[in-house]
């Protein structure tokens, strides 16, 4: 794990880089929310961030995004904090309630045996890449008698190890949610084929806008179909030139670990009950 110094000087100057591309592509840098990715970060790290006041945080297992939210929740109501926010974030994008210090995303494949934990505690989930993820999400709102903000997770670039939906199954599958009353659908989200050159991502990203726009004249989300998350640590300024208001960034905030993955969200190891799960079903 990387060390905690230099947190701050990696923050900000992703913040910065954030802010230049937001204005090269002709957008204002608060148009563009920063989500840190916490997958391999210390707590520590996370409690400065919050200190710094940053509010969106983004985790790949279901699992880990629960333990982070509750460690999360207790240092905040231990230091009262309510508020504080580090002015990235659009007003109207995800509604950030004046009592909620942050948000958590959901940017990992979701274990349909782990959705009625998750939606306790998630602000939003990135990865709905089937109907039957979205009927699991949607059981458990119906359960809590609450809605909650979903994007639907496309495979672009076509890779078999890669979740998402295919690209003609993107529309079907929007108004098929759309037709869900305890799910907001709120956009879509790709992510490029790893390379070590970002300019490589541009051809995917731009796609996934042109998906974006499509589903969007399909009139879903009740006019709230605005968020397009793309781009990680080692191309999210080229996703936001193409236009994401979303990126997921963690190693360039925490630093790079020792035989770390090569992107921010490598896939996960199922679970074992999950595992077992699925076998029972093929077998």
């Amino acid at each position: 794990m990387a060390s905690s110094e230099g947190l701050e000087q990696r923050y900000e100057a992703v913040r910065q880089r954030v802010a230049d591309a937001a204005r090269r592509s002709g957008r204002a840098p608060e148009d563009v929310i920063l989500i840190a990715v916490t997958k391999h970060a210390e707590p520590d790290d996370i409690r400065r961030l919050m200190e710094l006041g940053h509010a969106d945080y983004g985790e790949n297992r279901v699992q880990q995004l629960i333990q982070r939210a509750g460690m999360a929740k207790e240092w905040l109501d231990r230091v009262g904090i309510l508020k504080k926010t580090a002015g990235d974030t659009p007003e109207d994008a995800l509604d950030l309630d004046p009592a909620q210090a942050i948000r958590w995303h959901l940017i990992g494949p979701l274990q349909r045996n782990k959705a009625k934990k998750l939606v306790e505690v998630v602000r939003l989930v990135h990865t709905v890449d089937s109907l039957r993820v979205a009927e699991e999400l949607q059981t458990a709102m119906i359960k809590l008698d609450r809605r909650l903000d979903v994007i639907i997770q496309i495979d672009v670039a076509g890779e078999d190890a890669k979740h998402g939906c295919a690209v003609p199954a993107a529309m079907p599958l929007a108004e098929q949610i759309d037709s869900m009353y305890h799910l907001n659908l709120r956009g879509v989200m790709t992510m490029a084929p790893y390379s070590d050159n970002p300019e490589d991502a541009r051809p995917h990203f731009a796609r996934c806008r042109e998906l974006f726009d499509d589903i969007d004249k399909l009139g879903v989300g009740e006019g709230r179909f605005n968020l397009l998350s793309m781009g990680m640590s080692g191309d999210f300024e080229v996703a936001i030139e193409e236009g994401a208001n979303l990126v997921r960034v963690g190693s360039a905030i925490f630093g790079e670990r020792a035989a770390a993955p090569t992107a921010d969200e490598a896939e996960p190891e199922e679970d074992e009950d999950e595992a077992e799960e699925e076998a029972g079903a093929t077998a």
